[in-house]
């Protein structure tokens, strides 16, 4: 580890932006966000002023259950909307859709071989659809106005609104509860009026829904488990 770095940090990336945040991935490795001329000092300070979190953090990562690796066969469980569904690969010219969803996951044993990349496409575009719908319904009922929806493939951050009001959803959200997914837009659009996450913020997104912090802890207990590589 460079002399340079905090304790507890595994690399500062610099970039335009006003705050200072820290990321701690997958793995455990503790990434820091900073303006481009912050001063190290001002990083040390914050990092040492959040070091129980990030300890606790780190913890959480190693303790989590991850979801195994994938072989797409039959009797495999898939999350869509909170629920584990199974998988039955189909014999070819069963349906024409590679993939598709009757109760269970049908998969065509022609597309088997590239069965990953066939589960990413469909749940990206039930991505799509359900953040479009869930956005709408939320936008209208509390008098918001986006400039669009952008489904992402982020591995740090579940959602996300640009300067311009461009609202971003990882299509991995859909494997979780619907209401989870409802806290994730509700955040975002928040983030409309307040760019933050300061105590203005959060008592926004009380405002809008008072049952936020079980949506919240649910993903950030879950999380990990909203994926297709198992990694």
């Amino acid at each position: 580890m460079p002399a340079s770095l905090p304790p507890l940090v595994d690399e500062i990336i610099r970039a335009r932006r006003k705050t200072i945040a820290i990321l701690v991935q997958r793995d455990g490795k503790v990434i820091v966000r900073a303006p481009v001329r912050a001063p190290m000092k001002l990083i040390q300070d914050f990092v040492e002023s959040k070091k129980d979190w990030i300890k606790e953090k780190k913890a959480l990562m190693q303790n989590r259950a991850v979801t195994p690796a994938r072989h797409f066969v039959d009797g495999e469980k898939f999350l869509f909307l909170g629920e584990k569904i199974n998988l039955r690969v189909v014999p070819d010219g069963t349906q024409r859709a590679a993939l598709s969803l009757n109760k269970e996951f049908l998969l065509s044993k022609k597309a088997q071989p590239a069965a990953m990349s066939v589960f990413e496409k469909w749940y990206k575009l039930e991505a799509q659809r359900i953040m479009a719908e869930r956005v709408t319904l939320y936008a209208e009922k509390h008098g918001f106005r986006y400039q669009k929806i952008r489904i992402s493939s982020a591995r740090t951050r579940w959602g996300s609104c640009s300067s311009r009001g461009t609202l971003s959803f990882c299509w991995r959200l859909v494997m979780a509860p619907m209401d989870v997914i409802d806290y994730v837009v509700v955040h975002e659009l928040a983030h409309l009026k307040i760019k933050n996450h300061s105590d203005v913020f959060w008592n926004e997104v009380n405002r809008l829904m008072p049952t936020y912090k079980i949506r919240r802890d649910w993903l950030k207990k879950n999380g990990l488990l909203l994926t297709l590589d198992g990694e």
